[in-house]
């Protein structure tokens, strides 16, 4: 296959792959708000899951997406050196994205800054975002899709504290975050934590987070044992879904980390809401592709 077909086909799969993770939510999202459901009990809590799932329903059944802001698009992709269009990778993920934008069909939202007009496309300068982690003698890509709303992800914030402040810090950070503008996003909510050494790298950290199934935890056992604890917290604070009130604030609390300056501690909130529209795809060299998000699901 030329070059010029590969580009098209890897195009097409990930236009595909984009409208559905608009449409449905990925496997782990499902399952943990089914769980959810079960432990309430409060009424007007179990009822809101109820619309949360009846609307997966009719996102299906209608080939419409599940929530009205399909997000900025962002991309997480983990390439091998070896993977034959690693140097096509970022723009055909913008065409893409084009592709997507008007089949699925998925709202625009990509605003020339400053110049203040919509592309219509939802591509510009700088989106969809696009972040890399390359992996030496590898020939597979691993791409995570993401649709980063304005009440969820896009409103994260970092900062970086003095060392004095420690991990209780940290928590106070994430806590103080999430009872100012955590009902910005719609709960329950998925809370992404960066800790490391600048705001940059928290920030980046704190979106990685959220890349993370469900259930996972830090490899760190203090950090796993924070993770529990913010989420504790954060359940106590009775937010509930949509914000209604209820035991469950949270689908769970991911921090990612890094060693830091001994000056310096950088931290960073990031949420993804009950909507949370994340994909898992790998493709190997051949583009054969493996869908990890959405078992069983046909592009």
């Amino acid at each position: 296959m030329s070059n010029e077909k590969q580009v098209e086909k890897m195009t097409d799969i990930m236009a595909k792959f984009v409208a559905l993770t608009g449409k449905i939510l990925p496997d782990d999202v499902k399952a943990k708000l089914s769980e959810l459901r079960e432990k309430e009990d409060d009424p007007m809590a179990k009822v809101i899951y109820d619309t949360m799932f009846r609307n997966q329903e009719l996102a299906e059944k209608l080939d419409r997406p599940c929530c009205q802001d399909t997000g900025v698009l962002q991309f997480w992709v983990k390439c091998g050196t070896g993977f034959p269009l690693i140097g096509e990778l970022e723009a055909l993920l913008k065409e893409a994205v084009i592709k997507a934008t008007k089949e699925a069909p998925l709202r625009h939202n990509s605003v020339e800054t400053f110049d203040e007009y919509n592309t219509g496309k939802n591509v510009g300068k700088g989106t969809p975002t696009v972040w890399w982690d390359i992996v030496p003698g590898s020939d597979e890509c691993e791409i995570y899709t993401y649709m980063a709303g304005g009440g969820c992800t896009l409103p994260g914030q970092a900062m970086v504290l003095m060392p004095g402040e420690g991990y209780e810090g940290i928590t106070k950070f994430v806590l103080d975050r999430m009872t100012s503008y955590g009902l910005n996003a719609c709960p329950p909510l998925l809370v992404g934590v960066g800790v490391a050494t600048s705001v940059e790298t928290a920030a980046l950290l704190s979106k990685k987070a959220l890349m993370r199934d469900i259930g996972s935890h830090n490899t760190n056992e203090r950090a796993a044992k924070m993770e529990k604890l913010l989420e504790d917290g954060i359940n106590a604070i009775g937010l509930g879904p949509q914000g209604m009130g209820g035991k469950y604030s949270v689908m769970g609390v991911h921090i990612e980390n890094t060693a830091r300056h001994p000056s310096a501690i950088g931290v960073a909130v990031n949420v993804g809401c009950w909507s949370h529209r994340r994909g898992h795809i790998i493709f190997g060299k051949d583009l054969s592709y493996t869908i990890l998000s959405h078992k069983g699901a046909k592009l």
